[in-house]
């Protein structure tokens, strides 16, 4: 069976940024609902490397997850301040990994986020092969920094971000080249580019099987699952709406059995509530979903 867990952003950011919800009653709860582990969004109240800055503080949070038996699943750094492609200097955004490599490395969590930060609209101000070769060579480097602590950079694609289109999806991971570098898979965002489109620059560049077909093409490239469901729309935010299953239209048993195919190299299940309304009280609606998915494909 996989291991499931839940990005803690979803408590934290959009609907939730004015009022997010505190980390131990995170905690709480998804042990409570059969949680096996939670993945980190590095910013806010929750834990990360500005709020814990010790070893020890972090050997704290590690603990506490412990001790209630969650685990991390992944740890996703605050990279969105950064630049990364419409500068020659990537320093601030490798550094800013680095801590975030660090702190992951520091409380179990071996998957490291990364994505592109800027929206596709940046090619009116960067080319696409200098846009390309920015984001390559600083992955490259990343990827570097998350071995030398024992963790893999896993890419989020998505329509908000540069680089959203199917192949080049396929082109920035043969050109990182790293055994510790892949495409995380969020079911959402897969249909948002491969079956919609969405903010795709110049041409539309879309899939015939949409989000199936994507996780087929990406055999032996996916170092990361996000599970949840698509309405084929765009958030306030214009990116992925992440609405929860039963919301939207996948059809997930197709897409399950795909990503088992395609293989991935540890056995966590995310859910991914980003910037969904209420996600605090859906969180158990969709925990019920993904267990059913759990026991018809997760052995």
């Amino acid at each position: 069976m996989k291991k499931i867990s839940i990005g803690s952003w979803a408590y934290t950011i959009g609907p939730y940024e004015n009022d997010p919800v505190p980390w131990d009653v995170v905690l709480q709860k998804l042990k409570a609902l059969g949680f096996d582990g939670v993945e980190v969004g590095g910013f806010g109240i929750h834990p990360n490397p500005d709020n814990q800055k010790t070893k020890a503080e972090r050997d704290e949070i590690k603990a506490q997850a412990a001790e209630v038996g969650l685990e991390f699943s992944g740890f996703v750094p605050n990279l969105w301040g950064e630049k990364l492609i419409n500068t020659d200097d990537p320093s601030g955004y490798i550094a800013e990994f680095r801590r975030g490599a660090e702190y992951a490395s520091d409380i179990g969590a071996k998957g490291v986020r990364v994505d592109t930060v800027q929206e596709p609209t940046i090619f009116e101000e960067v080319d696409y092969d200098t846009a390309f070769n920015r984001v390559v060579t600083a992955w490259k480097e990343c990827c570097d920094i998350a071995d030398g602590v024992g963790c893999y950079v896993t890419w989020e694609f998505e329509p908000g971000f540069a680089f959203n289109k199917p192949s080049d999806i396929d082109k920035i991971v043969d050109a990182v080249n790293k055994d510790n570098f892949g495409v995380m898979f969020d079911t959402c965002h897969a249909e948002m580019v491969a079956g919609v489109g969405a903010r795709q620059p110049g041409e539309k560049e879309v899939l015939p099987g949409g989000t199936l077909e994507l996780a087929q093409r990406l055999k032996g490239k996916i170092n990361h699952i996000h599970l949840i469901d698509s309405d084929g729309k765009l958030n306030e935010h214009n990116t992925s709406a992440h609405p929860p299953f039963g919301d939207g239209y996948l059809d997930f048993d197709a897409i399950v059995p795909a990503l088992n195919d395609a293989g991935c190299p540890h056995d966590w299940w995310t859910i991914d509530l980003c910037f969904w309304p209420d996600a605090w009280t859906l969180t158990e609606r969709c925990k019920k979903s993904i267990d059913e998915l759990n026991a018809k494909y997760g052995g």
